[in-house]
């Protein structure tokens, strides 16, 4: 009975946050208002309230979605490559460059960024718990398989840097994706194989 009731309430939070999407992608974070959301998911405004808590949880809970797509995208990426550093890591940087530039959701946030209005970019950018945290986690669990002699915090360092300087390029793109991977894929296989103690 127990997992009917979390099985029902993650489809009610799925639709809640479907529709938070859409409203983000077609006007702006800042246009989503919580009753519309309600009315788009079909439920009311108190249970998109009683599930969220705020318009900032629903952001949260967004982003996360988001964030798990993307991370996971990296694991499967970074798998299929096994041991061969430079190539899982451009597969993985490559895949990421190439979708978020694809990705509906983030050009509305970016888009929204460049006028003037950054309210949810954080989130799916520099919030650590979030981006930072889960992706860099995704390449430590990666190394530590597939490079168990390397020093921990060398790697932790490395990952913390490619990381950080893919969402770099996802904000501010200075070349095609494959380009800016290639380069990255570069760096990724020096710091990785030779970490920063």
């Amino acid at each position: 009975m127990g997992e009917f009731r979390d099985a029902a309430r993650q489809r009610l939070r799925d639709g809640i946050v479907d529709a938070a999407r859409a409203q983000a992608i077609a006007a702006g974070w800042d246009c989503v208002r919580m009753g519309e959301v309600a009315a788009a998911s079909g439920v009311s405004r108190q249970t998109v309230y009683n599930e969220f808590g705020t318009k900032a949880g629903l952001a949260e809970a967004l982003a996360r979605r988001e964030v798990d797509r993307f991370v996971g995208d990296v694991r499967t990426r970074l798998a299929e490559h096994g041991g061969d550093v430079r190539a899982g890591a451009y597969a993985a940087i490559a895949h990421t460059l190439t979708t978020a530039a694809d990705n509906p959701l983030l050009k509305a946030i970016l888009t929204s960024a460049r006028g003037g209005s950054d309210e949810l970019l954080p989130y799916l950018t520099t919030r650590s718990e979030l981006v930072l945290g889960e992706a860099t986690g995704a390449l430590r669990e990666w190394a530590r398989v597939h490079l168990p002699a390397a020093d921990p915090t060398g790697l932790a360092f490395a990952a913390d840097t490619i990381v950080r300087l893919v969402v770099s390029h996802i904000v501010l793109p200075q070349a095609p994706p494959e380009q800016t991977a290639r380069a990255l894929a570069d760096l990724a296989l020096h710091l990785f194989l030779h970490p920063v103690a």
